[in-house]
């Protein structure tokens, strides 16, 4: 069980086909970086960035919305232009993504798919969390939080 958490930061719908999201997700951490999202986010809670896939239309093969940003104390306070989302306690199991980044999370994901009917994922929202190892080249670590219904 993984406790709520209020996140701020920005968003797009995009969906697996045509490997739309690659297109669409590598835009939008483009932006993310390059107008200095982190900095413009009040109120952090945590400095460790999280990619949220929710508002699922069915399963991964469908629309989703990904929101890139930080955990926050409050929702009271949301600059212009990004978005705020309060995320409930859900039941979560935990995959590991180790080595060169994106690829070792695109991995991560491809084998999640495969295994999807065996995972009794929920698709309320998963959520990636990029803390200080995220960075260290080949041997870069994310932790990948799928919703499972509980056993």
């Amino acid at each position: 069980m993984t406790t709520g958490f209020k996140i701020i930061g920005i968003s797009t719908r995009t969906s697996n086909k045509n490997n739309q999201s690659q297109e669409d997700l590598g835009k939008l951490w483009g932006r993310f970086f390059t107008e200095n999202i982190l900095e413009k986010i009040p109120n952090k809670f945590s400095p460790d960035i999280l990619a949220i896939y929710t508002d699922y239309k069915s399963n991964y093969t469908e629309e989703y919305t990904t929101i890139i940003g930080v955990q926050v104390k409050t929702l009271e306070e949301i600059p212009g232009g990004l978005i705020g989302r309060e995320f409930p306690s859900d039941n979560f199991q935990k995959f590991t993504a180790k080595g060169e980044m994106p690829q070792a999370v695109i991995d991560v994901w491809l084998d999640i798919w495969q295994r999807d009917q065996g995972l009794k994922r929920k698709y309320t929202y998963d959520f990636e969390v990029y803390g200080p190892k995220s960075q260290n080249g080949e041997n870069s670590e994310v932790e990948v939080y799928l919703a499972v219904a509980s056993h």
